[in-house]
Parts: structure tokens; C-alpha cells; sequence
């Protein structure tokens, strides 16, 4: 059996193994495979696993020998899934390996807005305390979040991890959820209606997957609904955003501040209007890419061929 990974490198750029996926059968990887070479690389392999590389009817049909096909990630829209389940190929995605590192990414990203540790390691480091005539200083103010309201726009394993750092912060936590789970309350959590969301929230951090009905769900309309000098964060996926309205807040001061890990194009093209935004920090989409992190996604990839080749298939995307 021929077993063929497109593009591994992002999952496991040298420091961990694919002797998971050796032990069932002939495998090849490749750290990137360009549109053009899609097909060709999958020849007639029946297992394909895929992170963000496209696999549509187009490839089907001149990849007939496909059964499989395992995403190294949570969310799957890198595959036409109808299709795929028309053709009776399975597909799988890794859900849940990556909550602990999403959630504690999410607070360095707010903690840095909160009191800019690097700029002022630069500026001590710049000689500027040296210089100092008081026994401290500070170049931007310092944010205490105790008391202050975080708003999560989706509350599944990642916001619920959200929520309990932030309550252990002293945060007041309110969440919006597609469907509501009245359980979750006990857990110090409201659930409200988006527009409470919005001008309730002191913070806003995105947790929800990408679905048609959300895409855009930041724009000029949500933001401004939102509380003067409210601060953005999104780890989840980046065309959630309008990204030319979230410059034209951040411009304002509408928004205060804004970190995003994600963006609508990635890598991020060099027209994106955030990297012209003040007051704006952006990563690299690096919230899921601890070592551990990756190691369990490994696991978890692995353990999905496994069931699917005895036949009983887990984490199963369906159409």
C-alpha cells in the first residue's frame, strides 16, 4: 500500500518521525507540493495525507486510486468533502490536539498588548532606564485585565480553555455560541446574543471554526457595535475578519488594539492591510506548532490510518 504525505513539512519540520505511517506500507513524503504537482506525486497511491494542500473532484477524478485521506489539522476545507464521500474516500481531521497551545497562545498574545514586555526589554536594554531618573518607567500604559470582560465568539474545547484562564485572571467571561449548551454555566460562563457580545466585551477573542454563515463576522458593522478601545485577538482562522475594516478601527482607535496568529491569505500577501495597521500584532500562524502540540497531532494522525485500515474509521469528516 502506498501511503503519500504532501506537504509535512509545517507538521513536522525534522523534530519528530513518520515511522507511525511507515509501519503501514510504502510511504513518500514531500515537504510542499505545488497545484502542479499534485497529481502527479499521488499517482496511484491510496492513502494521502494532507495539511493545507487542495484535493478537489478535479484530482479524484485522475486519482482514482484514492481511499484515504487524513488532514493534519482541525479544520478540512483544504477538501472538496462532497466529493470525496460521493467517491466513497474517507476523510479524517485531528480534532482537539492543539487546545492547551491555542489557549495559552491567546494570553501571550494579550498579555504582550497588556504591558509590551519585548518593547520594553528593547528599551532597557537601549540604555533607557540606565538613563532613567525615577526607579522605573513605562513607554505604553499597562493593562490590568482583573474585572474586565472577555467576550469569546465561540466557546468549544479552545474557548473553554480561554475562559477558565481567564476567570483564573479575574476576568468576567461571556461567550456566543452557535448552538447554546446551558451546562457550561456552571463554569461562571454567560451566554449572550452577539450584539451583548459586542458591546459588553472589554476583549474579543475568535474561537470558532469557519463556516459560510461567519465568514466576515468582524467587519465595520460588528466593530462598530463593539466598546471604544476594545482589544481583538483571533487564533482561530483569518477570513473571519474584514481585514480592511479592522485597519480602519485600529486607524480610529476604535479598536485599540488587535493580535491575529491568522490571516485571510497565508503566507500572508504583502498588500494585507494589517501589516499597515497600528497598534496591530501579527504571528505566524503558530498558536497550534508547540512540540508537544504536534506530537499529539502525530498521534492522533496515525491512530486515525490505523482505525480507518481495521475498519472502523475515527474523527470521520462527514458531508
Amino acid at each position: 500500500m502506498k501511503i503519500v504525505i504532501l506537504d509535512g513539512y509545517a507538521e513536522n519540520p525534522g523534530d519528530l518521525s513518520w515511522e507511525g505511517f511507515e509501519a503501514f506500507g510504502e510511504l513518500t513524503v514531500y515537504n510542499l507540493t505545488l497545484p502542479e504537482d499534485v497529481v502527479g506525486r499521488i499517482g496511484n497511491a491510496e492513502i494521502i495525507i494532507t495539511n493545507k494542500t487542495l484535493l478537489d473532484e478535479t484530482i479524484f477524478a485522475q486519482c482514482p486510486s484514492i481511499r484515504y485521506i487524513g488532514v493534519l489539522a482541525t479544520g478540512y476545507n483544504v477538501v472538496d468533502i462532497p466529493a470525496a464521500t460521493k467517491r466513497g474516500i474517507t476523510v479524517t481531521n485531528i480534532p482537539a490536539y492543539s487546545t492547551p497551545s491555542v489557549a495559552q497562545f491567546t494570553f501571550a498574545l494579550l498579555l504582550e498588548i497588556c504591558h509590551h514586555v519585548w518593547k520594553h526589554n528593547e528599551a532597557v536594554k537601549s540604555g533607557k532606564w540606565s538613563e532613567c531618573d525615577y526607579f522605573c518607567f513605562w513607554d505604553y500604559p499597562q493593562i490590568e485585565l482583573a474585572g474586565k470582560t472577555l467576550g469569546c465568539i465561540g466557546y468549544g474545547r479552545i474557548g473553554q480553555s480561554v475562559g477558565k484562564i481567564a476567570q483564573s485572571l479575574g476576568m468576567n467571561v461571556i461567550a456566543v455560541v452557535e448552538h447554546e449548551d446551558k451546562p457550561r454555566e456552571c463554569d461562571n460562563v454567560r451566554f449572550v446574543t452577539m450584539d451583548n457580545l459586542l458591546n459588553e466585551s472589554d476583549v474579543i477573542s475568535l474561537h470558532c471554526p469557519l463556516t459560510d454563515s461567519n465568514k466576515g463576522i468582524i467587519n465595520r458593522n460588528t466593530i462598530s457595535g463593539m466598546k471604544d478601545g476594545v482589544i481583538l485577538i483571533n487564533t482561530s482562522r483569518g477570513p473571519l475578519i474584514v481585514e480592511e475594516d479592522l485597519k480602519e478601527a485600529l486607524c480610529s482607535g476604535k479598536v485599540a488594539y488587535a493580535a491575529v496568529d491568522v490571516v485571510s491569505a497565508e503566507p500572508i500577501s504583502r498588500d494585507n492591510p494589517l501589516l499597515s495597521a497600528p497598534n496591530c500584532i501579527i504571528t505566524p500562524h503558530i498558536a497550534w506548532a508547540p512540540l508537544e502540540s504536534r506530537k499529539r497531532l502525530m498521534d492522533i494522525a496515525v491512530k486515525n490510518l490505523e482505525a480507518f485500515l481495521s475498519g472502523r474509521p475515527i474523527n470521520v469528516v462527514k458531508a
